[in-house]
C-alpha cells in the first residue's frame, strides 16, 4: 500500500526558508511522477512543484519561480521542497502527492508529468503540513 508522509512545516518569518520532506514507502521512486500541492483556507488546492523521478524534470508555479525547489533522494524514497523567500501568501497546508503515470489523461487530454498536471491526475496523497509564514 501506497503511503506518503510530510513532514518540515512550521511557522517562519517572511523571509524565513523551510525544507519540506515526504517519505514514500509502497513502492520506488524510481519512475513517478511526484509533486507539492498547496491549499490555503478558503482556496483551492494548487500545484506548487513536479518533478519526474526517472530523469529529474520540473515544473513550477509562476508564484514560487526562483524561490522554492523541489528534489528526491532516490535511494531514500524521499521528495523535498526547498522554501526561500518564503512570503505570508505561502502560508497553507503542503501536500505530497505522486502517481505512476508519467503521461496521465484527465478531464478529457493529456497531462505529461513535466509539464505540471492537476490534482485530479495524482492517485496518491500525503496527510499535509502546515506552513506559517507571518508579516
Amino acid at each position: 500500500q501506497v503511503q506518503l508522509v510530510e513532514s518540515g512545516g512550521g511557522s517562519v518569518q517572511a523571509g524565513g526558508s523551510l525544507r519540506l520532506s515526504c517519505a514514500a514507502s509502497g513502492y520506488t521512486y524510481s519512475s513517478y511522477c511526484t509533486g507539492w500541492f498547496r491549499q490555503a483556507p478558503g482556496k483551492e488546492r494548487e500545484g506548487v512543484a513536479i518533478i519526474t523521478t526517472a530523469d529529474g524534470s520540473t515544473s513550477y508555479a509562476d508564484s514560487v519561480k526562483g524561490r522554492f525547489t523541489i528534489s528526491q533522494d532516490n535511494a531514500k524514497n524521499t521528495l523535498y521542497l526547498q522554501m526561500n523567500s518564503l512570503k505570508p501568501e505561502d502560508t497553507a497546508m503542503y501536500y505530497c502527492a505522486a502517481d505512476r503515470r508519467i503521461m496521465a489523461w484527465y478531464g478529457g487530454r493529456s497531462y505529461n508529468c513535466a509539464s505540471g498536471r492537476p490534482r485530479g491526475a495524482f492517485a496518491y496523497w500525503g496527510q499535509g503540513t502546515q506552513v506559517t509564514v507571518s508579516s
